[in-house]
């Protein structure tokens, strides 16, 4: 290795006593800061410029390391102003101030910065200043431009002395090269950069970078698909960077980010909800603007779009102001799409779309985002009689489509690719176009073509996309061309068109039940005796396709909002009833009567042709939170509530493949349940080889790859806008739905005997039903949880009831159903297929 080359003042010792309090900076930085003011004080006293401008930039480090960056700052722009100052020493301050300056929301002034002290930088602290050049320029989106930077940096670094602070550099290069290799796709090559940081940052005791190594470990499992792994890596995350608060805001803005390009926005909510106050408390401004543009996206995606527009308003203020102009884009286009939600469609906002799209495109990193909103913009066009726009925008969309006919076979590639712009279109976004076009010159029969040949290439390719953004892109394209075929089957009128769309859209928008699609002659043969009711919201009309053994019709059923309204009043009468004890009157006729209105809402045209047998309900929007025992009609009735009538056949398959000798029984209890523990003897005394596995984490998931049948007493957790973070909680802390997704197998029957654990999203981020469906998603035939809060002694009575009852032989939708009508305790549901007896 090359020795350093002395300077001038390398033999005043206080100088090197500044220099050591640089190098302790990285390893610790309040000693740092405080050697640094130490040396600071006597270089004023005796008139050592030199010593200042070194002891300024070591307390600016170790202001930086404690997360501090308006102080480090001010210490850094003190070292450059000190009077005659080496040109050297005033270089390196500059070289430090490169970085403060991006993070604090200045990226092209850091490059500024980093120009003025390359000419006075030594070779081997030029290959420093690169590393912290290569940050500004991925903030400005200069990718390419970042990753040579790095690759000069790490050439001359990976032979330096190897001081503590050559191995600071050459790790932190390392680091930066991996994330802009990841933003970019290549998940190998991140991989690599990133375990090569942290295994020199260990070695070398840089404790905080191998921090921020470790921390970047869930960011890049998320854009490689492993979202169970990403998680358990987010917990460990925490743990490290606890005490670095803007440290551990930008990791989770970054895992942010990753999970809204997964398609999980509500997940991506609860991290941005932790990081964007801390990244404001510690002025860390190029990173807060991100989190917020990330925030205004996720909350427009979630449904709000008032607040979408507000925060998106702010981002756009702000990377402004940090000369970002690649970023506005992005920007505009979220604020542009909540005014299409919140205001009627005028001419300017469609000129607006249309530009803002055209924007995106020149980008040349945003065309997928550029072809989606040129969608919005033909179809906003439309609403206002503008078909000349319209068409020129789905045009620039389809004009490499083939259009011949018959359709080509699922999977054949409809693209032929002649530009960078063209190979980005999303296949849903590119059949949509078509099926508008279709649809303008009332070709029913072509437009229903595009959206099925749309919408295979989805179920086909979606997973297999490379670029996670181009992947959430082709996600949300694809629920909107389901949900337009949905449109067009609705307004055609036949029940068949109805149900194999509405089946097509849920599969789309909850790819993790995804399966074989099934026509309703199957589902027909699978009844019996009993119906399937499959609920399809279009706009403010709620629409059933109601499937018997004798026929397929379509009903006109209620109106969305009234249907909302009477499912609050329902939860809210039986929240008031758990409540008191024991049962005030008033609060049972309030019950009674606002389940006699939803039912009447909801079921009364259905009445006359539902029968008298099971039923299967596929509900839509509000319906996931009601629950359906509650209704006068369906006491003591089986009903099973599924996510699709395709998932409930798999579901009746995979009972059927269980079957087969008495069911192994494991029983737990979660803590602060008065009743749990006799809920569990009771349960486990109802089945003759059943055993109670302690209330942890860990003997439950052993549990979950182990029993037939899988009994949980415990408080049940949900969160409508991230489903994944809804859990159970256990003495050691609570099992979450995200831990559930890369378990082995999931019991036949799972019951979730917790208030809440049974309430789901609408489905549009892949777990239509919250807990349950993932264990549905992870092999269960069946799951039976709380949709309302229960009386601990009345969960009790029921679930002992309904355990006897299933020894008995009877199969868990109408034990159940029996042991709710003797009760009284209608709050539990049956998800899945229950109609098969376990004994």
């Amino acid at each position: 290795m090359s020795a350093t080359p002395e300077r001038p003042d390398d033999r005043d010792p206080l100088v090197v006593a500044a220099e050591a309090a640089v190098m302790r900076s990285l390893v610790d930085p309040d000693h740092a800061l405080r050697a640094g003011r130490t040396v600071l004080s006597s270089a004023r006293r005796v008139g050592d410029p030199a010593a200042e401008a070194v002891a300024h930039r070591a307390i600016a480090l170790a202001a930086r390391e404690l997360g501090d960056l308006r102080s480090a700052e001010h210490h850094l722009r003190e070292a450059i102003a000190t009077p005659g100052a080496p040109p050297e020493r005033i270089a390196q301050a500059r070289l430090s101030l490169v970085t403060v300056r991006t993070e604090l929301g200045h990226p092209l002034q850091a490059l500024r910065v980093a120009a003025l002290a390359w000419a006075h930088l030594s070779p081997l602290d030029r290959a420093k200043l690169d590393t912290q050049r290569a940050v500004a320029l991925a903030r400005l989106g200069r990718h390419q431009e970042a990753i040579a930077s790095c690759d000069r940096a790490l050439q001359a670094l990976v032979t330096a002395p190897g001081t503590i602070d050559d191995r600071r550099f050459l790790a932190g290069g390392l680091l930066n090269r991996g994330l802009v290799h990841s933003y970019r796709g290549d998940w190998d090559a991140a991989m690599r950069d990133l375990t090569a940081c942290l295994e020199i940052s260990r070695h070398s005791g840089l404790r905080h970078l191998a921090r921020l190594s470790a921390a970047n470990l869930p960011f890049l499992a998320v854009r490689r698909g492993d979202i169970a792994g990403a998680f358990k890596l987010y917990r460990e995350a925490e743990d490290t960077l606890f005490g670095f608060p803007e440290r551990l805001a930008t990791m989770r803005a970054d895992f942010a980010g990753a999970l809204l390009a997964a398609h999980l926005p509500g997940e991506a909510r609860a991290m941005l909800s932790l990081a964007v106050p801390d990244l404001e408390a510690s002025g860390a401004h190029v990173a807060l603007a991100e989190a917020r543009l990330k925030l205004a996206q996720v909350e427009l995606l979630t449904g709000d779009p008032r607040r979408a527009l507000e925060v998106a308003e702010q981002a756009a203020r702000e990377l402004a102001a940090q000369d970002r102009t690649s970023w506005l884009p992005l920007a505009r286009e979220v604020v542009l799409r909540a005014r299409l939600t919140l205001e009627p469609v005028t001419p300017a906002l469609v000129a607006a779309l249309v530009e803002c799209a055209d924007e995106l495109e020149d980008g040349l990193a945003h065309l997928a985002g550029a072809a989606a909103l040129r969608l919005v913009a033909a179809e906003a066009a439309l609403a206002v009689d503008d078909h000349p726009t319209a068409s020129a925008q789905l045009a620039l969309l389809t004009e490499h489509a083939e259009r011949e006919e018959p359709s080509p076979p699922i999977g054949t590639r409809l693209i032929p690719v002649d530009s960078a712009r063209e190979a980005a279109i999303p296949v849903p976004v590119r059949q949509h176009a078509l099926a508008l076009e279709a649809s303008l010159q009332e070709d029913a029969t072509g437009a229903f073509r595009a959206v099925r040949v749309g919408l295979s290439e989805v179920s086909e390719r979606v997973e297999t996309f490379d670029d996670p953004s181009l992947r959430a892109h082709a996600a949300r394209a694809g629920e909107r061309l389901a949900g337009f075929g949905l449109g067009l089957a609705v307004r055609g009128g036949s029940a068949g068109e109805v149900f194999e769309f509405a089946e097509r859209w849920r599969a789309v928008a909850a790819p993790s039940h995804a399966c074989s699609l099934v026509d309703p002659e199957r589902v027909r043969a699978e009844l019996g005796c009993g119906a399937l009711v499959e609920f399809v919201a279009d706009e403010d009309a709620l629409l059933a396709v109601l499937v018997t053994g004798e026929r397929v019709t379509l009903r006109r059923v209620g109106d969305v909002r009234q249907v909302k309204e009477a499912i609050v009043r329902l939860r809210y009468a039986l929240r008031r009833q758990c409540s008191g004890t024991p049962r005030p009157r008033c609060d049972l006729e309030s019950v009674e009567v606002a389940a006699t209105e939803a039912e009447g809402l909801l079921l009364r045209p259905l009445l006359a042709e539902l029968g008298d047998g099971p039923l299967v309900v596929v509900p839509v929007d509000a319906l996931h939170t009601l629950p359906w025992g509650a209704l006068p009609s369906l006491r003591e009735r089986p009903v099973n509530v599924v996510a699709s009538a395709a998932g409930w056949v798999r579901a009746r398959e995979l009972a059927r493949a269980r079957r087969g000798g008495p069911p192994s029984v494991v029983a737990a209890a979660g803590p602060a349940l008065a009743h749990a523990h006799a809920e569990v003897r009771n349960v486990l005394a109802c089945h003759p080889d059943g055993r109670e596995a302690p209330g942890r984490t860990g003997p439950v998931l052993e549990a979950l790859a182990a029993a037939d049948v899988l009994h949980l007493a415990a408080h049940g957790v949900f969160h409508a806008r991230s489903p994944l973070v809804s859990g159970i909680t256990l003495e050691d802390g609570s099992l979450m739905a995200y831990d559930l997704l890369d378990i082995p197998r999931s019991p036949g029957l799972v019951v979730l005997s917790a208030c809440n654990s049974g309430m789901s999203r609408t489905p549009v981020e892949g777990a239509p039903l919250g807990l349950p469906g993932t264990f549905l998603a992870k092999g269960s035939a069946c799951v039976v949880a709380g949709l309302v809060p229960v009386r601990d002694e009345g969960a009790r009575a029921l679930m002992s009831m309904f355990h006897e009852l299933l020894v008995a032989g009877r199969p868990p939708d109408a034990a159940l159903a029996s042991a709710a009508a003797k009760t009284g305790e209608t709050g539990f549901v049956c998800f899945g297929a229950g109609d098969q007896p376990l004994y």
